[in-house]
């Protein structure tokens, strides 16, 4: 068993379970949106044990690091985390609808990495030989997927207000299986209470070790430059909902933005800028 044919299993059980959650939403049966839960939670069974073999393949090779060191290794991590994110969500609330709008991101990014991205395990850069990488690496991702859930809900809100604003009341509507506007609200705001502390120690991190590899803590490379764009984008939200009490639809369009500037961070920066990150491309 490769950790290869693991992760293309992995892929097609996001697809299932993406599958169970769109019809969960339609016919508002239970069980499938049960079975989309238990599909994801295998699904992230397998992806663990797939990325273990990879880092012991990479050992196997005399190569010997962690699989977080490339484009490919990384947006797998990436799917990863969110589901794992959505996973610990779900066990918590229950609101199964969610994954609906979350497991497509994680189902995304797996299809491209399998279908588009060198899966080739590569030694490491001499910048990228640190301890440093773990650190960075994971607590970056996580507050990314912690976004990546919050911009699911906030699309949830959207659309859910606009129905109530357009459609007079009706239990038998799609948009009744979502949680209340108010629940969604809370949810998002927490997500983003989740991944901006965790945002904030990847930025801590990514400094100690550009001190560590280049002797100096910032240098205003593009990637740095992006993260602080996102880093202020999310404190704005979380300043604007403390002390102005932002919530509803305005939260939500700064939820979305919010991800898309973390997003262009993590892809755009990589794939269409230069800098001191290019190697992550």
């Amino acid at each position: 068993m490769t950790s290869s044919l693991l992760f293309n299993i992995t892929t097609f059980a996001y697809l299932v379970s993406m599958l169970c959650f769109f019809a969960f939403v339609a016919s508002r049966a239970k069980v499938l949106g049960t079975a989309g839960s238990a599909i994801a939670f295998g699904g992230l069974l397998l992806q663990t044990i797939a990325i273990g073999l990879r880092w012991k393949e990479s050992y196997s090779l005399g190569i010997g690091h962690a699989p977080l060191s490339n484009l490919y290794e990384s947006v797998v991590f990436f799917s990863w985390t969110i589901v794992l994110i959505y996973g610990l969500l779900d066990l918590k609330y229950r609101y199964r609808v969610i994954g609906a709008f979350v497991m497509p991101f994680a189902l995304l990014g797996m299809a491209w990495a399998q279908l588009g991205l060198d899966s080739g395990i590569q030694p490491l850069v001499p910048a990228l030989q640190s301890n440093w990488l773990l650190y960075h690496v994971i607590t970056c991702f996580l507050g990314y997927a912690a976004f990546a859930v919050a911009c699911g809900i906030s699309i949830m809100y959207l659309i859910r207000e606009i129905h109530e604003r357009s459609t007079p009341a009706n239990d038998q509507s799609i948009v009744a299986t979502f949680p209340s506007g108010r629940v969604l609200d809370d949810l998002n705001y927490k997500s983003i209470m989740i991944g901006f502390p965790l945002l904030t120690l990847g930025i801590v991190t990514g400094a100690a070790w550009a001190n560590y590899a280049w002797g100096t803590y910032w240098s205003w490379d593009p990637k740095e430059t992006w993260s602080l764009i996102v880093w202020f984008i999310y404190a704005a939200f979380l300043h604007a909902r403390i002390t102005r009490g932002w919530a509803g639809r305005r939260a939500a369009w700064l939820s979305i933005v919010g991800f898309a500037a973390t997003i262009f961070c993590y892809l755009g920066v990589n794939l269409l800028l230069s800098g001191l990150h290019s190697y992550g491309g």
